[in-house]
């Protein structure tokens, strides 16, 4: 990479409006999106405005694909699915103020849920912070709200600065528990020269995967080999490692029990594999009934649990990027620190070879799972089970926190490869799973012939939050299937008033004509009108191509 855009890149007409507007065209805008570019980042997600065009300037010669959502928050979460499903962190440009301040709901959902996430926004010139003076988007101080939720906030001062700010998070990124940072280019600083060499604008090798102590490696390996009954449980710190957690499951004979964002990480098909079920009283029995239990890059947090007590009656092994994660929800014998798929190897290999059958029937354990889903919500567990069953089986799946999602689709879809099944179990927030569901096609719709079907299933109260979203799919020519389970609002909340004795306030919603608004957003909507005909209204929208939305009513189901 070069510090300057040649003659033959930029136009003449681009280089005099540029020198009209008192704006260097090789500025610190390019200087950042040429540093991400080179850490391999093709896309980004965000809306153009005023104070944050000269970092969209440059997308198009810098070979960057522009997502505009129609709202930051969607932004946000679309940058997390096309994360997901790339392996590379998610970036939002936002405009200064409000568009930033919008943002922070996705800035909150990435850090709850470990997931990496650049925000890079303009703010007011150096020399103006807190001049209260009523300038455009004005906000008293950004990069203070924002650092109250990500991971760190920086106000730079410098397009060097800028770029080492890129460097240390794609460093976080790969060395530290993955989670969002923001980077606040004053609006002189971002329109101004950059005077960043091309060689400080490139990619930094990779600090390479940190191993565990060789000696408590051996302690662990020991205390695993010698159980009886071991288990193993995976969380989202583990997707890298799913390779080594699955041949270590098998020669212990272990069963494996995953959080929701470590679904998929050992393949759901797998004969070991209970599920993604935490929440379920069988899938904990199989945890707190063993004699040794490992713990990959999970923090086993109460969102998960619902209410349930991982306690193992044995030795507790944990393996997670972080030392403060060691002891943290459940009190652990040995504490192993490094990247998951450095240290499962490690104890893959003192281990040693052979291997051996579960100690358990977890057919029975899985039907029990089966029955205590079902016994949360009957119409639910039934609904999503049979909307489970018309997915295609290579289908990504994004759901919101809506009941269909927590109750039914979390336990209906099983999945083969981790990232697949896109939801924020612990932030828990609405109008996550469409603008997900958005980035993730995006992300296939780059893989060609490898792409797999995105599918969005979200209960009607969480789908109107992000409604205006479908916009963006139909304006990316993306294929996604949007299954609107409607049962006419906040149903939860309804079900939580009424075990207070509180009459039903502000949660039995109007709804709209699902499938009349997906037509007037350029897609195509569908009813089901009787459950026999799911199977085949299914199939055909799937099939048509194009954005596709279609009404499921829960009434259906009852």
């Amino acid at each position: 990479m070069t510090s300057t855009i040649s003659a033959d890149v930029v136009g003449q007409e681009e280089r005099d409006a540029a020198a009209a507007a008192g704006v260097a065209v090789d500025n610190a805008g390019l200087a950042v999106l040429q540093t991400i570019r080179g850490y391999g980042v093709d896309t980004v997600f965000g809306i153009p405005g005023t104070h944050n065009l000269e970092f969209y300037r440059h997308l198009p010669r810098l070979g960057i694909h522009a997502v505009t959502a129609r709202h930051e928050q969607g932004a946000g979460y679309a940058a997390d699915g096309w994360a997901q499903r790339t392996g590379r962190p998610g970036v939002v440009i936002t405009t200064s103020g409000p568009g930033l301040l919008n943002a922070l709901s996705a800035a909150g959902t990435a850090y709850c849920e470990s997931r990496p996430l650049i925000i890079l926004s303009p703010g007011v010139a150096l020399g103006a912070e807190f001049a209260d003076v009523g300038t455009l988007h004005e906000t008293k101080d950004a990069t203070a709200a924002s650092g109250a939720i990500v991971e760190w906030s920086r106000r730079v001062t410098t397009a060097a600065e800028a770029v080492e700010a890129v460097h240390d998070a794609f460093r976080m990124f790969r060395t530290g528990r993955p989670r969002p940072v923001h980077v606040e280019i004053p609006l002189d600083v971002l329109e101004g020269p950059a005077d960043v060499p091309g060689a400080d604008r490139e990619p930094r090798p990779h600090p390479g995967l940190q191993s565990a102590d060789g000696h408590l490696v051996a302690r662990a390996a020991a205390l695993l080999a010698g159980a009886s009954r071991p288990a193993i449980v995976v969380g989202g710190g583990s997707t890298r490692a799913g390779a080594a957690v699955t041949a270590l499951a098998e020669r212990l004979g272990a069963p494996v029990v995953s959080t929701l964002n470590g679904k998929g990480v050992v393949a759901e098909s797998h004969p070991l594999v209970v599920g993604a079920e935490l929440r379920l009283g069988a899938a904990r029995d199989v945890v707190n009934g063993a004699d040794a239990v490992l713990i990959v890059g999970a923090k086993v947090g109460e969102a998960e649990l619902w209410g349930g007590v991982i306690a193992p009656q044995g030795s507790v092994i944990r393996v997670d990027i972080l030392a403060g994660q060691g002891q943290k929800n459940v009190a652990s014998d040995v504490v192993l620190v490094g990247h998951s798929e450095a240290v499962v190897p490690q104890l893959l290999d003192a281990v040693g070879a052979g291997t051996r059958g579960a100690w358990l029937d977890l057919d029975a354990v899985r039907a029990d799972c089966v029955e205590q889903a079902r016994a949360f919500d009957e119409v639910t567990d039934r609904a999503a089970r049979l909307i489970a069953a018309e997915l295609p089986a290579a289908a990504v799946v994004a759901g919101d926190s809506s009941q269909i999602t927590y109750l039914g689709m979390a336990s209906a879809v099983r999945q083969d490869e981790p990232h697949a099944f896109l939801y924020t179990p612990a932030y828990a927030t609405l109008g996550y799973g469409l603008p997900a569901a958005i980035g993730a096609a995006v992300a296939e719709s780059q893989r060609g012939a490898d792409r797999r079907p995105v599918v969005c299933v979200a209960g009607d109260g969480a789908l109107m939050f992000a409604i205006q979203e479908l916009a963006t799919a139909v304006e990316q020519r993306l294929d996604l299937t949007v299954i609107c389970y409607e049962n006419g609002g906040y149903a939860e909340i309804q079900q939580n008033e009424a075990d207070r004795g509180i009459a039903p306030i502000g949660v039995r919603l109007a709804q709209p004509d699902w499938a009349a608004l997906a037509d007037a957003f350029g897609g195509r909507g569908w009813r089901v009108r009787e459950r026999s005909d799911l199977a085949a209204i299914l199939a055909e929208a799937q099939g048509a191509g194009g954005v596709n939305l279609v009404h499921v009513p829960a009434e259906l189901f009852a």
